[in-house]
């Protein structure tokens, strides 16, 4: 679909980022303040202007990674959060990037990549966590847009898709969306197997 460094980048220049919601949503806002271990190796793929890793660094956790197509959104991070270690701003291609993460945040990524990776999206989740480590965020429950993104699904099409390698998976309404978005989330929580 060509949907590449580029056209996102067109997408930042031209201010055509509906996803942007201007801070960390009320959901993985409340996820965070329940965590207590700060060294968390923590990654927020597609992470734009990350809002959720500027929250979590604020609050004292020292390992958030964030990768982009582009590093365009993420001045916008340096300028609001400066203390912000560049060293984890990673500009690439997720299915690239290589590593071992305790968290992984899913926030708009998924809607953001053409359908036809979805599997790839899984396996490559699966990979990047460590054995116990765990992918939580949020999924739309709608069906959105066909020909571009935000491209949607629903519970039905998810469950087959990540319990092949999550079988310890929850899909959940979410009962804290933000206004825009209420009664249109799901709360994904997939866990790699502790021993694999």
């Amino acid at each position: 679909m060509g949907l590449d460094r580029t056209y996102w980048e067109t997408r930042y220049a031209n201010q055509e980022t509906g996803w942007d919601t201007g801070a960390v949503t009320t959901p993985l806002k409340e996820y965070f303040d329940q965590l207590t271990e700060k060294g968390l190796r923590i990654l927020i793929p597609g992470g734009g202007r990350a809002y959720e890793a500027e929250y979590l660094h604020r609050a004292g956790f020292t390992n958030v990674h964030v990768i982009d197509l582009t590093d365009a959104p993420f001045n916008d991070l340096l300028a609001r959060c400066p203390e912000f270690p560049k060293a984890h701003l990673h500009v690439g291609d997720f299915f690239a990037h290589k590593g071992q993460y305790d968290l992984i945040i899913e926030q708009t990524f998924f809607c953001a990549l053409d359908p036809a990776m979805r599997e790839r999206y899984v396996e490559h989740m699966h990979t990047l966590l460590k054995p116990g480590g765990q992918l939580v965020g949020l999924l739309f429950n709608d069906p959105l847009n066909a020909d571009r993104p935000p491209f949607g699904g629903d519970r039905e099409i998810y469950l087959p898709l990540f319990s092949r390698r999550f079988p310890d998976l929850r899909l959940d309404p979410c009962h804290n969306s933000i206004a825009p978005r209420a009664g249109r989330e799901l709360w994904l929580r997939a866990l790699r197997a502790p021993a694999e």
